[in-house]
């Protein structure tokens, strides 16, 4: 199969040109002008279109249970792709009692198998840390999952980390080239201030933000740092809020450790006064850590601009507003029992180029590095995230001239609120291939059930860059 996208305006993080590509099977076999068309199956015309690599969003939860009930699984996988996101890697939570890898692959073969409509991969969350389970970390790597992940918020959760179990992850992690990532948020502060608000009768949404202010984010960041630093191990913070944060994270990378981070979209477009609204609407908003206010969102572009955070992720997660969010309503309920997460993973992509790339808060290079190339790096998906020879084909041809609203009305996402609703939306995806398929046409999902394929990352990935010039 032999497909040809000629004339397009060809993005990449370095530089934007004019150009064709003929994609052979799954694989970018030529770029060049005036490709021949001889034996060429069908011709895309890019004519006035960007072309960017399929975004990679390194962060989304198709598996998180709250109290028995799930989010909108890889059945909904298609949003992605309508997005232009091709790549998503999925959190999966070690269950307790089995080891790191027969997680995944319980869950890849209960959940995801024949159900993805994105190509995949995982990040384990350790949970159980046994002796056997940390030895076992090293393996990750030859199984093609080089990324481990700790929360240090959640305290009385299973899932919640203590220091020790960091150490011993970052410790063991070096010897074999995994990037551990942390959600860093002081577990003690949240509990102590959650149970403060609530005996004082501050149980509204809004008080989500309130009882995890900046500060916890802070000194759970800056303790990540000194634990890697004293494992001489690189670290990986995910979904970065607010400026203390970035204050630990810039200070760290300008003395010379390993430390970077992603951010979110919705961290560099909303802002606290969301979670203060009438009839229960900012249970729509809750997610952790919590929106901060306005000053917050200009120092995460800087540090977009300036590499301490090198991702845009989406934090991806779709409960419903009328069930399952309000589980944190009514009588004797707080903002503590709404399920946090915020579907979003549909509309990553358009936000960041409206919001920065049109406002000139990004460039297009920057943009496709954000996007897909530098989420590419960090999860060692060494065939995608770049137009080039020999990559896979996973492309975006990108409309700038369309001009529209985001919202549910056009959501693929499963649930029944977008938190874009009526936002402004310019340019979307015209036309998206995975791996050399037409997944959307005419911004319309045309691919099918099942066509995503599990992305092997390698070990070392960007976040060693400092430790192979050593």
């Amino acid at each position: 199969m032999k497909t040809l996208i000629k004339n397009g305006m060809i993005l990449t993080t370095e530089n934007e040109f004019k150009s064709d590509i003929l994609i052979v099977d799954e694989k970018i076999a030529a770029i060049g002008k005036n490709l021949s068309e001889d034996g060429v199956d069908k011709i895309i015309d890019a004519e006035g279109k960007y072309v960017f690599p399929g975004g990679i969003d390194q962060h989304v939860h198709y598996s998180f249970v709250y109290q028995g009930s799930k989010v909108r699984g890889f059945e909904t996988s298609n949003a992605p792709a309508l997005g232009g996101t091709t790549t998503v890697i999925e959190f999966v939570n070690q269950v307790q009692g089995k080891g790191l890898l027969e997680s995944i692959d319980e869950f890849k073969t209960k959940d995801v198998d024949g159900i993805a409509m994105v190509d995949y991969g995982f990040h384990i969350v350790m949970t159980d840390p046994r002796p056997e389970v940390i030895e076992e970390i090293p393996k990750l790597a030859e199984a093609g999952y080089p990324t481990l992940k700790l929360f240090m918020a959640y305290k009385g959760q299973f899932f919640h980390a203590d220091d020790d179990a960091i150490i011993q992850a970052l410790t063991k992690g070096k010897e074999a080239g995994i990037t551990v990532m942390v959600h860093a948020e002081n577990g003690d502060i949240v509990d102590f201030l959650t149970k403060k608000l609530i005996a004082e009768g501050k149980t509204g949404t809004y008080y989500h933000a309130v009882s995890r202010p900046p500060v916890c984010e802070a000194e759970a960041t800056r303790r990540a740092i000194y634990l890697a630093e004293m494992a001489d191990a690189p670290i990986y913070i995910v979904h970065v809020t607010c400026k203390e944060a970035l204050d630990e994270i810039r200070a760290a990378y300008q003395r010379g450790q390993s430390v970077y981070g992603e951010t979110c979209a919705h961290y560099l477009l909303f802002d606290e006064s969301v979670l203060d609204q009438p009839n229960f609407e900012g249970a729509k908003y809750i997610c952790s850590p919590a929106l901060r206010t306005k000053d917050h969102q200009e120092p995460l572009w800087e540090a977009l601009n300036k590499g301490w955070l090198n991702a845009v992720s989406s934090d991806h997660c779709g409960f419903d507003f009328a069930v399952q969010k309000h589980m944190g309503f009514g009588e004797g309920k707080s903002f503590a029992d709404v399920p946090n997460g915020a579907p979003s993973v549909q509309n990553r992509v358009n936000a960041v180029w409206t919001y920065g790339v049109c406002e000139g808060k990004l460039s297009r290079q920057e943009f496709v590095n954000v996007i897909a190339a530098s989420p590419a790096r960090v999860n060692g998906l060494t065939e995608k995230g770049h137009i080039a020879v020999g990559y896979d084909a996973d492309i975006v041809v990108f409309d700038p001239d369309y001009r529209g609203v985001m919202g549910v009305a056009n959501s693929l996402e499963g649930v029944d609120y977008s938190i874009y609703e009526g936002m402004e939306q310019k340019g979307r995806p015209e036309t998206v291939l995975l791996r050399g398929q037409v997944i959307v046409e005419n911004a319309e999902y045309v691919g099918k059930k099942g066509q995503g394929k599990l992305a092997k990352g390698k070990p070392f990935g960007s976040a060693y860059d400092k430790f192979k010039k050593a």
